[in-house]
């Protein structure tokens, strides 16, 4: 079924099921580098997008379980004079669980295309966390801190400057530090997007053409997407993650906690399963595509990457049916 989805898809990336210590499947598909013929392997680093806030969440949790934050931290006992518009109720719980009301700088609750371009900073001036302040500034307040769901991208760059200034340590070493290293993800880095290696897979904006996203994204990512990883580093994730790896297993248990959302329910960081305990990440802007879930029941984890704008919902769909994970 995934070859002829993929067949008839052009899908280009890679796909990965492992369950407990045991790896299922994986291939890898299509082309990294168009231009030069270069094909991905089932190591290939790619973008995974807002993926990412998975891990952003991970850092600042594993900073609440050092005593350095907390849930109820507000956002202005950090920010200071920073990003004014910011209600000064909003907490770190708020941004966690994308009920802040914050404005956001790509507020995904309007009909834009993924493939526009967004942003209106110059692409290569966001290398840094700190240096998005700009971008993430100036959006009036949507609604009251914990009226709703409202999915932001920009509270999770705001989540990536609070951890910055509460351990003074940039968020990219955080992330390190806290996360990958501790969960032996020895090939998830923030790689610019101007120094591609040649295991580091081009995100495209069609399914066939040369265009790429280089133009579309930060040059460097921050918290809430721009990470590269690979679909083994992901299965290393999850592993660490219930093992209580990361942050102490009472700590996974409340960041996957059900609240309301839309579609699914969500977490903190993580989306979750409309009706069972099955944790997600998705992944999705210019030139990527990524979709993980996994069960610990079962000690399941499927994983589609794509380094397309699309290319791996068809796939995870089929996919997650046929293991009888789909979660919509």
């Amino acid at each position: 079924m995934i070859e002829r989805i993929v067949a008839e898809t052009g899908f280009a990336g890679v796909v990965r099921v492992d369950r407990g210590a045991t790896t299922e499947f994986a291939a890898a598909y299509g082309l990294a580098h168009r231009g030069h013929g270069i094909a991905n392997t089932v190591d290939t680093r790619f973008g995974i997008a807002s993926g990412t806030k998975g891990l952003t969440a991970l850092t600042v949790v594993s900073l609440i379980a050092d005593g350095r934050l907390d849930l109820t931290t507000t956002a202005r006992s950090v920010l200071g004079a920073d990003l004014p518009l910011i209600d000064d109720h909003v907490t770190v719980e708020h941004l966690l669980a994308h009920r802040s009301g914050i404005g956001d700088y790509f507020d995904e609750e309007s009909d834009k295309d993924v493939n526009d371009h967004i942003l209106t900073i110059p692409l290569h001036e966001l290398a840094t966390t700190s240096a998005y302040l700009p971008a993430v500034d100036g959006f009036p307040t949507k609604f009251p801190p914990g009226a709703r769901f409202s999915y932001c991208n920009g509270g999770y760059v705001v989540l990536a400057l609070i951890a910055e200034r509460v351990a003074d340590k940039p968020f990219t070493e955080l992330v390190r530090e806290r996360v990958t290293e501790p969960a032996g993800m020895v090939d998830t880095a923030f790689l610019r997007s101007d120094e591609p290696d040649r295991r580091t897979a081009l995100g495209y904006l069609a399914p066939t053409g040369l265009r790429t996203n280089v133009l579309h994204l930060p040059v460097a990512g921050s918290g809430d997407g721009g990470i590269y990883s690979t679909a083994a580093d992901i299965h290393a994730l999850w592993t660490a993650l219930y093992a209580g790896r990361i942050v102490p297993k009472e700590r996974v248990a409340e960041m996957t906690r059900p609240r309301p959302a839309k579609k699914l329910r969500y977490g903190l960081g993580f989306w979750l399963h409309p009706t069972r305990d099955i944790a997600l990440l998705i992944g999705f802007d210019a030139g990527v595509s990524f979709r993980t879930c996994h069960d610990p029941a079962q000690g399941l984890t499927c994983t589609v990457v794509s380094n397309t704008s699309s290319g791996a919902w068809p796939v995870a769909k089929a996919l997650e049916s046929e293991l009888g994970v789909g979660a919509g």
